[in-house]
């Protein structure tokens, strides 16, 4: 009764702040309308699932959700537009709610096995719903009207134009996925590859790929720590990788870059940031859903502080490109592709994961789509190098 009570009391609260296209159904056969037209259900089973509700955060309605404490209908982009709006019209973005900044542990062996939960779940669970060169990082929709898979191709063509790559320059490409990247470079740019990543299921296709290609020459895929590789390249390029770092081993991270680049290279650093200046997590509690659920360890930086990073460690920024309305889209069709082959998902993966995967995919979306994430491609090489080594504009880019 006293959590009933407490119901009654939430219900009118929300009704009042907000009108929402949301109807509760409670197990008791009781039902709350939070406007006229309903598009999102949430069923609650027990008593026992509404302290999840009543402190809506987004951790406590991931949580709810994902384990079975609450279920909810409706297309996928309402339920998180109604939860995201569930929690700033309830809840103080401050303390836990908060941009809180968190400084995890970070060693080879947390990171091995944060890499591993991510990308391991299984290939063919990302084949089902990425494009069909499997490219797990922001697209370039150059028109805005591209395909999928038009605009991972640009993406990747306008990190490998940035740097300037030359036929028979050597590149090593930090965290290479399925190898979508030094494929390409290899066909297209002539390059000499080595990928390196920690994920197996990812090194084993990539390392297939690269045969079926007729490309084992000129690319090589090695299960291999960023730390511990050795020479030098003409050009690096990282996408989406150095949001596993950690916000205090960024000079180290960077340090690394800038041992492994060659005097005359040029480096690409493509990665999520933080909109906080203090390089808060998201708010509302959806950092730490994502921590619990999705990237363990996981810590993103602001732009500021990747900057000043890459500077302590004597790299010279060169460019730096703003890719937040693409990641949006990009979240948006991959959400959209998992909701559309949800049935093949569902045989591929059991229900927990599904659920994770579907909020985080659509929350990632919304997240971009309002200021709470940003993506950048920083540009960058060696400090200290003459003027007229620098391109005199940004032209070369479009060519």
């Amino acid at each position: 009764m006293f959590w009933e009570n407490k119901l009654d009391s939430w219900v009118n609260q929300v009704r009042h702040q907000a009108a929402l296209p949301l109807r509760l159904e409670l197990w008791n056969g009781k039902r709350f309308d939070f406007s006229q037209d309903p598009h999102v259900t949430v069923k609650v089973p027990e008593a026992s699932s509404l302290p999840y509700l009543l402190t809506p955060s987004l951790s406590n309605l991931g949580t709810a959700y994902v384990e079975g404490k609450l279920d909810i209908e409706g297309n996928v982009d309402e339920i998180i537009d109604v939860g995201s709006t569930l929690a700033r019209k309830t809840l103080q973005p401050t303390g836990k709610f908060g941009r809180l900044t968190r400084h995890i542990r970070h060693n080879r062996k947390l990171d091995s096995e944060a890499i591993r939960y991510h990308y391991d779940v299984s290939n063919d669970f990302y084949r089902i719903w990425l494009d069909e060169n499997m490219v797990y990082s922001c697209a370039y929709f150059e028109n805005g009207n591209e395909t999928l898979e038009e605009a991972q191709l640009k993406k990747i063509d306008h990190i490998l134009t940035k740097i300037q790559l030359k036929p028979g320059q050597t590149l090593l490409d930090i965290g290479c996925g399925w190898g979508a990247l030094v494929l390409r470079a290899a066909e297209k740019f002539g390059a000499r590859c080595v990928g390196i990543t920690l994920s197996e299921n990812q090194h084993a296709l990539a390392t297939e790929r690269i045969k079926q290609a007729g490309l084992a020459d000129r690319v090589e895929i090695r299960l291999q720590d960023y730390r511990d590789v050795t020479g030098t390249f003409d050009r690096i390029t990282s996408v989406g990788m150095f949001e596993h770092v950690g916000l205090r081993q960024l000079p180290d991270y960077f340090s690394r870059m800038r041992a492994l680049l060659a005097d005359d290279g040029f480096a690409m650093n493509h990665g999520i940031t933080s909109t906080d200046i203090d390089s808060g997590s998201t708010p509302y509690g959806g950092g730490e859903f994502i921590g619990k659920y999705v990237f363990p360890h996981g810590e993103l930086p602001h732009i500021s502080l990747v900057l000043k990073s890459m500077q302590e460690s004597g790299l010279e920024t060169l460019d730096v490109e703003n890719l937040r309305r693409h990641y949006a889209k990009t979240c948006g069709i991959w959400a959209s592709n998992f909701e559309n082959r949800a049935d093949r998902i569902r045989a591929a993966v059991d229900e927990r994961r599904f659920r994770i995967w579907r909020v985080y995919l659509a929350g990632c979306s919304y997240a971009f789509a309002n200021d709470w994430v940003a993506i950048f491609q920083v540009l960058c090489t060696k400090s200290g190098r003459p003027a007229s080594a620098l391109p005199w504009s940004r032209r070369y880019m479009y060519s």
